[in-house]
């Protein structure tokens, strides 16, 4: 068994930003004690009570709630040398209940993973993608979510889902040019056939999620940049994930990184390149997995070197602005190590510098994510904790 979360105290929660209303008040009181058992870890009713600020009447109705649908259980009785009674612990059940995650970001393979509730790996597969995509590429992805749920031993709590593209609050993939996905409800088309709640998003802010969740990254200012067969990212800014507008933030893998007008860095790039968007030029042409690898094929160490440092200042010019607009404290890349480690984050990390001033640059972090290639998958299941237990 392979774990990607870490101790309670080290998880984070993100800050609301739906007002609740009257009539969803238990919800809210139910979700607001799961939250806090899930990421301080075990308490007595009275500490809930506390912590809440909830009456005590109301936390033993909602405790007693919990423990019949199975998510929490009580844990003997509290050692804490005090006068009187000792409280009786509740804590949350990791393992009553089982989370389907899969991650969309690769461009050879789909991953998937079965995890607890605690967030640690019970289960992985993969599936070949094959070049296949529509409704070839939606098949697969069905394929493995199928054999997932054969392998859980648990109820499964739901299926989350880290896709690429643009991707609206309900699960529907708005347009994924790469996936070659088009306003396709994906989560109602997925949840049809494994009958299970299932939660789609972008693959980079389910990244984002899984990294501020169990990463240990901080909520202040987040860029998370995943890189597969596509680039995308995911901002966390004062503890809320950003979407944007129109559910768009972050994407970044189609700003235009390389101009036929911009004579600097052309040697080791060539000309710009076509796009599955229909543009030339986007950062996704010199910075996916696909094209790094085109691009050092055949190549000796040094260069090697050479070619993904011309990637990485490319990335960095492309990130200067973001960083400096929203005076970002984290860039994580997700992806290959081999590819985005080494020369690639560090050209980019002194282009970066390079091009903003002192006072936004001088403590941005650019580093690897902490949660492994595929962290994306931690994510997934932060958006079924989400969907169904409103935990975040």
């Amino acid at each position: 068994m392979t774990a990607v979360a870490d101790t309670p105290q080290h998880r984070r929660a993100l800050r609301s930003t739906a007002k609740v209303l009257p009539e969803h008040a238990r919800a809210s009181n139910r979700s607001m004690v799961l939250q806090l058992l899930f990421h301080a870890g075990p308490r007595s009713r009275a500490e809930l009570a506390r912590a809440t600020g909830l009456t005590r009447v109301t936390i033993s109705d909602l405790v007693a709630s919990l423990l019949a649908q199975g998510l929490v259980t009580e844990l003997g009785q509290q050692a804490d040398g005090k006068v009187g009674k000792p409280g009786t612990l509740v804590g949350l059940d990791a393992e009553a209940f089982q989370i389907v995650a899969v991650d969309l970001a690769d461009d050879e393979l789909v991953h998937g993973a079965v995890l607890d509730l605690s967030g640690a790996v019970q289960e992985r597969r993969t599936a070949a993608v094959g070049g296949r995509t529509g409704a070839a590429a939606v098949e697969v992805l069905l394929g493995l979510c199928q054999e997932l749920v054969a392998a859980t031993t648990r109820p499964v709590l739901g299926v989350g889902v880290g896709s690429p593209g643009v991707i609206d609050p309900s699960g529907r993939v708005l347009q994924a040019p790469n996936r070659g996905w088009y306003d396709l409800p994906l989560a109602e088309q997925l949840s049809a056939a494994l009958e299970l709640p299932v939660h789609v998003a972008n693959d980079a802010d389910t990244a984002a999620l899984g990294e501020f969740t169990w990463g240990g990254a901080s909520g202040n200012g987040l860029l998370v940049l995943t890189v597969g067969g596509g680039v995308g990212a995911g901002i966390v800014l004062d503890g809320a994930l950003v979407q944007g507008n129109e559910h768009a933030a972050g994407e970044l893998g189609h700003v235009t990184a390389l101009d036929e007008r911009d004579e600097h860095d052309q040697a080791p790039l060539g000309r710009p390149q076509p796009c599955a968007c229909g543009r030339r030029g986007c950062l996704e042409t010199v910075l996916s997995v696909p094209a790094m690898r085109r691009r050092i094929a055949g190549l000796d160490p040094a260069a090697t070197d050479a070619a993904l440092a011309s990637v990485g200042r490319r990335l960095g010019i492309v990130l200067a602005p973001v960083v400096s607009a929203l005076n970002l404290s984290e860039v994580v890349l997700c992806g290959p190590g081999e590819l985005l480690g080494g020369p690639l984050r560090d050209a980019a990390l002194d282009t970066l510098r390079e091009r903003t001033i002192p006072v936004v640059s001088s403590h941005v972090q650019l580093r690897m994510t902490s949660l492994g290639e595929h962290g994306a998958l931690s994510g997934a299941a932060v958006l079924v904790l989400s969907g169904q237990l409103g935990v975040t």
